[in-house]
């Protein structure tokens, strides 16, 4: 098997669950910090991929693995839509309007 190709899947997918923990408890900046780790892990994927396929079977694997990562990227998203609102205020010089 190629484990070396799914490493970079995996590692990924580590980083998005690290990414969720951080959002759940609202550290923010921790969140950018690991979403610049993706990006670099994903471009090394990228370059390794074009030099490798996977095999049936750890395509299967990776698919698994890609799903878990949308689920994490969805909730990150959900957790982030009142901070970026906050943030779009902040910058807008708008006050913050309590409901």
């Amino acid at each position: 098997m190629n484990s070396h190709l799914l490493s970079y899947y995996e590692a990924i997918e580590q980083a998005s669950a690290d990414m969720l923990s951080a959002a759940r408890s609202g550290n923010w900046d921790e969140v950018v910090k690991l979403e610049g780790a993706c990006v670099l892990l994903i471009s090394q994927l990228k370059h390794a991929a074009a030099q490798r396929q996977l095999a049936p079977e750890e395509s299967k694997l990776k698919t698994r693995i890609m799903q878990r990562i949308l689920l994490n990227d969805a909730e990150i998203r959900h957790l982030a839509e009142p901070w970026l609102e906050d943030l779009d205020q902040m910058l807008g010089g708008r006050s913050s309007m309590v409901h």
